[in-house]
Parts: C-alpha cells; structure tokens; sequence
C-alpha cells in the first residue's frame, strides 16, 4: 500500500488516505488498494473507520487523472464503483472528517454510513467549476442525505458546508476539536462493535433496501431470533449484565 495506510485491530479496519503531497486527492493507486481493502471486509466482515493524514481528508480526485479521461473511462465508472462498494460493506463503515472533504472526497464520505467531523471539517462539490459532475455518487447521495434542496446549493451553487452546517443537515453526528477527532471516531466505532455483527449487519440491509417492506424486517428478525447471540444477550441483559 503506498497511498493508504491500514491498520488492522480485532474488531476494526483502521484506513487512513496518505497522499500528503496532494491533499490526499483520490488517483488510480489509491482505488485500487481501497478496493484490495473492501474485497478484505467482504470475506472477513468488520467496521471500517476511514480517516485522512495531514489535516485534510480527501481534496478531490486527482485532476491530473481526470484530464486524461474520456468517455470510456467515465463508463468504467473508476470512482462510483468504489464508492458503491464501499456503501455495501457488510458492516458500518464511518468516515473521520478533519479538513477539507471536496469533490471525489466528499463522495467517498457520502458513502460511508456514518460521518463524524473536526470543527475545521468542510464539504463541498465544485465539480461543476471543472466542466464535469459529481458523478461518484455525489448528486444523489448528497441529495438523500441533506435534501434536494441543500444538495443544489452544494452542487449547483457552488456552497460549502463547514462543520456546524453540516452537523444541523444531520450530514455529520457529531463535531469535535481537531485533536479529539481521532479519539472520538474511534469511540464511536467502539460503541458499533459492541452490538451484534449480525444484527448490526441485517439492520443495515434492511435501512438499505429500496422502498422497505414489513416482510423484509420480519425476515430479518427471524434470522435473528434463532441465533444463539441474540439468546446470549438477552440472557445477560435480564441478569443484569452488560450485553457486552
């Protein structure tokens, strides 16, 4: 890996985006070894905590790469696929955002589960400015998770949202001091990890699939009613223990 660095603990995928000569902007390399890493999280399911070096998350995508790129290439879709996979994940992924999270950076951050920021944190897509769109996810997610509304003003009218804004949109859960970005991320992947992988998994198919349905939350219970860590839990909880 040389523009990610990975740390691997028990129950957590630790990634950090190191590219500090170019703002951890997304280029081929590091596409290719995020999805060494989710191909890693399929077979093995565990949290993710994606985080950048430096100050900053991710500035964009490399445009060096992207002025090489034509129709073809934006058919392969080199970025949204990633993005796509990285939503997929079996178990919650969160984003870490300190600095700037622009472009191709914020999309990725779009696409994790859940945000958490620093109070320097900004979000912006200024695609639109480099004559192309935030095709990585950008114009859809931004738009389920803010609002169409608020998504044109980021996408359209070129707005950023710093840290506060995007904590009262309910794009981030919460916002901290920069130096406590780091320790709180990791609390809050801590406080994940203590619930059931399953439930935890079932739960996201369930908030994830299109339209929702009755029936697909009580297959879901159902699977879940017959494990012996729902029995476990349960078990200790009425004694008074911890669930974990």
């Amino acid at each position: 890996m040389s523009t990610i660095i990975v740390e691997e603990r028990d129950d957590t995928t630790i990634v950090t985006l190191h590219r500090p000569d170019a703002r951890n902007a997304l280029n081929a390399q590091m596409v290719g070894e995020l999805h060494a890493v989710c191909a890693q999280l399929e077979t093995s399911p565990k949290p993710l905590l994606l985080t950048g070096s430096g100050g900053v998350f991710a500035g964009g995508a490399d445009i060096a790469e992207l002025l090489d790129r034509g129709r073809d290439e934006a058919l392969l879709g080199i970025n949204s696929r990633l993005f796509d996979r990285i939503a997929r994940l079996p178990l919650p992924t969160v984003a870490a955002v300190d600095g700037y999270a622009l472009g191709g950076g914020a999309e990725l951050a779009y696409a994790c589960d859940l945000r958490i920021a620093s109070e320097s944190a900004v979000f912006g897509n200024p695609e639109p400015g480099l004559g192309i769109i935030a095709a990585a996810g950008g114009c859809w997610r931004l738009a389920e998770l803010v609002g169409k509304s608020v998504a044109k003003q980021v996408l359209l009218g070129g707005k950023h949202l710093d840290a506060w804004r995007a904590y009262t949109l309910g794009l981030v859960c919460d916002v901290v001091p920069a130096d406590q970005l780091s320790e709180r991320a990791h609390a809050l992947v801590e406080r994940i990890t203590r619930s059931s992988p399953t439930a935890l998994r079932l739960t996201k198919l369930v908030v994830d699939a299109p339209g929702g349905h009755p029936c697909i939350d009580d297959l879901a219970q159902a699977v879940l009613f017959e494990s012996s860590d729902k029995a476990d839990r349960m078990s200790r909880f009425l004694s008074g223990g911890r669930t974990r």
